[in-house]
């Protein structure tokens, strides 16, 4: 468990936390490139506690400034897209992506006091069907060059759905092999992805996976390994990576899944989802009706939420589902991690040998945010385009042999990925 004191450094994530401070060190993603089409409405967005604006300028590039204009504060969520930036509707001023103000019209002609104006501003790139943007202090990172961010569109589905609890306990549950054996078990008729049903029937049938972990440069690396058949082991492999991200494999043919928990303030986040395929087109269609679509309001909560109970079924628990909430393992995510309350109190646990990826995450933040306190470089922070390969990380999942190690196994595989990508970059120069 946590004490109390060491959960406020992993879960305050305003301006000035210790936590915040380092979530602030890496590119977020902060909305999705849908939200804002090219001459669509600034959408008032809060990350981090901050309050912002997310907008398009009219030559198409992204920006994030502070919601309020620096002159009395007005929404600038309302201003107009125009003359290359987002234009104060209450006197004019004029703002860039960058936060410099271009114009003050009701200034007297030559005046140079909009020099010397500078709005909250925020780095922006965009990739994956999202916007990212670095919130800390100094010279951005070199934008990470994970796999799942540079597929093509019709190999990639993202989306994003509201959680009404801490992001870091939303993201623990990624962390949780257990969790599969039980949360997401469908007994019948739910699955519509063949996939699914393999996931199902591996997890439930060995409820008590062995689970090690290892210590990587980018996080976590996570095995769960269980039984599949008298001769043979399921090795599941998720990532965690640092600081409020996960990568798990998932019912998507050679590729996997990523959860990404971007703080709105210390009691709610966005779970943003990237799931992707290396060499088939992933079913959009398919994805968005399993777990989005109808299920969501246009705001992207979930209909079926704490208010109404999520409309859990006590009947269906009987025949269909573990947990009486159909097949939408998203929902049945959200449920359990927000049942835990805003912010989970973790001095109460009892924490069991089942927790021991949990443990190690809460281990290496800890250790992460002591390293930001000091002034030294966040883990994981790229700096250099050398630096910037990161085949070997990602989710995966594989059936072993009794007869061979399943460790050094998995371990050939991310090597033998690892190179292939190496050779693919210096191949396409």
């Amino acid at each position: 468990m946590l004490t109390k004191e060491q959960s406020d450094l992993l879960t305050q994530v305003s301006p000035g936390t210790a936590g915040g401070e380092l979530i602030r060190r890496y590119w977020q993603p902060v909305g999705l490139s849908e939200e804002i089409p090219p001459g669509g409405a600034p959408v008032p967005v809060k990350v981090l506690g901050e309050e912002l604006v997310l907008f398009r300028d009219d030559g198409g590039k992204p920006g994030l400034l502070g919601l309020h204009c620096s002159h009395r504060g007005a929404d600038l969520s309302y201003g107009r897209l125009e003359d290359g930036g987002l234009r104060c509707i209450y006197h004019g001023w004029l703002y860039d992506v960058s936060g410099r103000c271009l114009e003050q019209p009701g200034e007297p002609a030559g005046s140079t006091f909009h020099e010397r104006i500078r709005q909250t501003a925020y780095p922006c790139h965009e990739a994956a069907g999202a916007i990212f943007a670095y919130m800390g202090p100094g010279r951005a990172p070199v934008f990470p060059a994970y796999e799942f961010l540079n597929q093509p569109d019709e190999r990639l589905h993202v989306n994003k759905v509201f959680h009404d609890c801490n992001y870091l306990q939303a993201n623990e549950g990624n962390l949780d092999p257990v969790h599969l054996s039980y949360l997401h078990v469908i007994r019948q008729g739910a699955a519509e992805i063949a996939e699914m049903e393999t996931l199902n029937s591996l997890t439930s049938r060995d409820i008590a996976p062995t689970i090690d972990v290892e210590e990587t440069d980018f996080g976590l690396r996570i095995f769960a390994v269980r039984q599949s058949g008298e001769n043979e082991h399921y090795v599941r492999v998720t990532n965690f990576i640092y600081p409020n991200l996960s990568a798990f494999s998932a019912a998507i043919p050679d590729g996997y899944s990523v959860n990404w928990h971007v703080p709105i303030d210390d009691t709610s986040h966005w779970k943003f989802m990237f799931n992707f395929s290396r060499g088939n087109p992933v079913n959009k269609e398919i994805m968005e009706r399993l777990f989005f679509g109808e299920h969501l309001t246009p705001d992207r909560r979930f209909k079926q939420n704490k208010s109404n109970r999520y409309m859990q079924d006590r009947e269906e628990m009987k025949t269909r589902s573990y947990i009486g909430l159909g097949g939408n393992f998203v929902l049945h995510d959200t449920m359990a991690t927000e049942g835990q309350g805003l912010i989970q109190d973790r001095s109460e646990e009892h924490t069991a040998s089942s927790d021991k990826a949990i443990l190690a995450e809460r281990v290496l933040l800890l250790r992460a945010v002591e390293t930001v306190k000091s002034g030294d470089e966040a883990p994981h922070v790229i700096r250099s385009a050398e630096d910037n390969h990161l085949e070997h990380l990602g989710g995966m999942e594989c059936v072993v042999p009794t007869s061979m190690d399943w460790k050094d196994f998995v371990h050939e595989r991310i090597e033998e990925k690892r190179r292939a990508g190496l050779a693919g970059a210096v191949g396409g120069g």
